[in-house]
């Protein structure tokens, strides 16, 4: 076996690995998330990258690259299609995320703020690492604003409820 062929299989696993880690390659980037670029063969134009505020990561050589509302595989090919022309010949790249953007939680529990997202959890889990209920949380109308594509959802969730990252998980007060 040659050792370019040794590299595309190689190029070929790690990407189905990487696309099973991200719920399917159905993730989409966005402002905090943290991705691992790798461009094979290239370790000068590989790195570590936080997508900033405008949406895009920045990339020796590449420049400015769009990755909000892209997956980890549409973000790898763009940075391939930018590469290609005028610096390197068929280029390789992976990307994968290192760190998901937080999760928020607010209203009435002890510790309101932002939490780092850890796959797997749900809305107890979620008010638990915040501390907990006050007395005063109305348990039964949890509701959860959720980035889509075509906006903001909100919706009421149960305990059992998964979280994305970048929710926001509104715990309201009861009145009685």
């Amino acid at each position: 076996m040659s050792l370019s062929f040794l590299s595309v299989l190689f190029c070929v696993l790690w990407s189905s690995a990487l696309s099973a880690q991200t719920e399917g390659g159905n993730y989409r980037l966005s402002v905090g998330d943290q991705v691992r670029v790798t461009v094979y063969g290239h370790e000068d134009l590989s790195g570590d990258f936080s997508v900033a505020a405008d949406g895009g990561i920045s990339l020796p050589l590449a420049g400015d690259i769009k990755a909000q509302n892209r997956t980890t595989g549409e973000l790898s090919q763009a940075i391939a299609d930018a590469l290609q022309p005028d610096y390197l010949k068929n280029p390789r790249v992976s990307t994968e995320v290192l760190s998901y953007r937080p999760y928020y939680v607010m209203g009435e529990i002890a510790q309101p703020g932002s939490y780092p997202f850890v796959k797997g959890m749900t809305v107890v889990n979620a008010v638990a690492v915040a501390g907990g209920f006050t007395y005063r949380a109305r348990k039964g109308r949890i509701t959860i604003v959720r980035q889509a594509a075509e906006g903001a959802n909100e919706f009421e969730a149960d305990f059992d409820t998964q979280i994305k990252p970048g929710d926001v998980i509104n715990v309201p007060e009861r009145f009685f």
